[in-house]
Parts: C-alpha cells; structure tokens; sequence
C-alpha cells in the first residue's frame, strides 16, 4: 500500500499505540519505523494530524495517541488486513466436522476468534424467529425433576428442582405433558404470555404449588430473554486499559453481561451486515466492537461481535471476523442445502 506522508505517520501512530498502549512522539516515530523524515517535518505532520482531530495529546505525556476518529480512518482506509494461517486451520478442522450443532460450531469458532485476536466474543443465541420444539420433564429422583426445553434451533434450556413430599410427581409429568402439547411451535418472545394464560388450565396440577409453577416460569423467562454467549472474558485482564482500572472493568463486563451491547449492536445492524463501532458503547468510551452477520442457513441469523478496548488490534480483528463470517456462511448454506445438519 503506497501512502503519502501524513497517511502514513498516522498509521505508525496508531500501530505503535496498539502494539504498546503507550502515546508515541516524533523521535520515537522515526526510531520505530525507520523514517526518512526529519524530527520537525514529523513534528508539523503530527501538529497537523491533531488539528483534523485524527490524534490528540495524552494526559500523561507529551506524546500523541489515535481519537476514535483516527481510528476510524485507519479502519477504512490504512489497515493491512491479513489472515493468520492458524486462525485459518483451526477454523477448517472446527469446520471438517459436519456431525457438530449451530451452538457447537459456533462456540468452537468464537472461542477459536477470541485466542487469536485475544478479545472478547460475543454472540446473540436468540433468534426473532426461534420457536419451542418440545418441553419435557425427567424425573431424575424421587423428589427431583428437571424440565428440558429445546427450540427449533437446537437450543436447550433446562431448570432442575425438588419438589416437595406432598406433591405427586406424576401430576407435574403431567402438566408438562400439557406445556409441551399447548406450547409447541410458539415463539420463543410469546413463551411467557402464554404460560400465563394457561394458568387456569394448569391450576389443578400446579398452580396451588406456587414454587413448581415459579420454577417453571423462571425457566420461560430465561429462555425467552435474549442469550448472550460470551468467549474469552478473560482476554479483558491482558489488556492495561482494564487490567489496571477496577472502574472501566466493571464498566466493561456489565456491558457484557446485561442487553445493552446485543441492543447496540442489533441497532446499528439493521441496514448492514457489518459493524465498527469506536468508543462510546453504552457510555463506555474505552470500549470497540466489531460485528458481523452471520446466516445459519435459510432466513435464519445471527452475528458474532468482537468487544475489546478503543485500542484493539483492528488489523487482526477485522480480518479474523472478515474470514470467519465467510467461511461460516457458506458453511451453513451447504448444509442447508445438503441437510446434513447437526442439530
């Protein structure tokens, strides 16, 4: 890639301050990088940078760091996207083996994304169009139940319990039985309202027992709320953003663990398949991500997002996902052809 002079001392800047988390100035450009520019023509160039608002001053030096819209910049025009060959070859052998479920692949896949890129996957298990296949009981003791619900999508959800002596065990097989009969095929977002509105129906088995009831009914809620799939969480503590700022890591991992990051990214998703969000994720300016649709086959869809710090490696980040997604999606498209898929 041949760049002019400031493109290219912008895109040292930000690769040094990924590489080091350090903000750089212009002795240590040219030491870096082996530039044939004067200290003062490199100086004008970086004075010039801040002043388009593409770097800005550190707090804790007198050095230059990248803004979010340096950032931006080096992502859509100066990034060197290049696939690691073992990122290639762990995903093919992932891939080889077409016995595997949607949540297997993927699991093996965003675990395979986050060693690489050494961030955070995440992926949204719930689809819009997702339905209840069955719900089952199994009595695994005398006192001990656990109830099985699984979507069409292969998805399962399970809540286990004890019920007490003076309940019949065979009354609540029974009122599974007449979940899984008046609940079959409904979508999952409609699971809860129509729990509800067989109450009457199920009172004489269950409804006079309200911790069976509320334990049945937690397991609806849980499995009708969006799933959020995370992969690597612990990659977050190699990173010195976080690592060294109790505050920006519990920032971090509540926006992980609540709706707001899927609710983010399903909003700017829904006229693109790909999306490069820098800083200012759910008030968290410390944070990026990355996202891509993913297609499981048909009109059904997910996507997998990268989360990480303002400062992440978006070279690899970006090309990992980019590869990734593609080989996913024709993945999925030929077994959906071939229907051969693992569920």
């Amino acid at each position: 890639m041949q760049l002019n002079r400031s493109d290219a001392i912008l895109k040292y800047i930000v690769e040094y301050f990924i590489k080091y988390a350090q903000p750089v100035g212009s002795h240590t450009l040219i030491e870096e990088y082996g530039l044939k520019y004067s200290s003062a023509t490199v100086r004008n160039e970086m004075f010039a940078l801040e002043k388009m608002g593409f770097i800005e001053k550190a707090h804790t030096s007198g050095g230059r760091i990248p803004s979010a819209k340096g950032y931006r910049y080096y992502c859509d025009n100066l990034i060197d996207q290049k696939v690691d060959d073992y990122l290639k070859y762990s995903l093919q052998t992932v891939l080889s083996e077409k016995v595997k479920s949607i949540e297997e692949v993927m699991k093996a896949s965003c675990e395979i994304l986050s060693h690489m890129t050494s961030l955070v996957s995440v992926v949204s298990g719930k689809e819009d169009n997702e339905r209840l296949a069955s719900a089952q009981l199994i009595q695994i003791a005398p006192n001990t139940l656990t109830a099985v619900f699984v979507t069409d999508q292969g998805y399962v959800e399970n809540k286990t319990f004890v019920i007490p002596d003076n309940i019949n065990a065979e009354e609540i097989v029974k009122c599974m039985s007449l979940l899984n009969d008046r609940l079959k095929g409904t979508p999952i977002p409609n699971l809860v309202e129509k729990m509800e509105a067989l109450k009457p129906v199920l009172s004489e088995y269950v409804i006079s027992h309200d911790v069976i009831y509320q334990a049945l009914m937690e397991t609806f809620m849980r499995f009708a709320s969006d799933r959020i799939n995370l992969y690597g969480r612990e990659q977050l503590f190699n990173n010195p953003e976080f690592k060294n700022d109790a505050e920006k890591l519990e920032r971090v991992f509540k926006l992980l663990t609540n709706n707001s990051l899927i609710k983010e990214v399903k909003k700017d998703e829904e006229d693109k398949d790909f999306v490069l969000r820098i800083g200012d994720i759910d008030d968290n300016p410390d944070v990026s991500i990355v996202s891509k649709k993913i297609n499981l086959g048909g009109k059904r869809e997910t996507s997998i997002t990268l989360v990480g710090p303002t400062r992440m490696d978006y070279s690899k980040a970006l090309s990992a996902l980019d590869y990734l997604s593609e080989e996913l999606n024709k993945y999925f498209e030929e077994l959906d052809k071939g229907g051969n898929r693992g569920e």
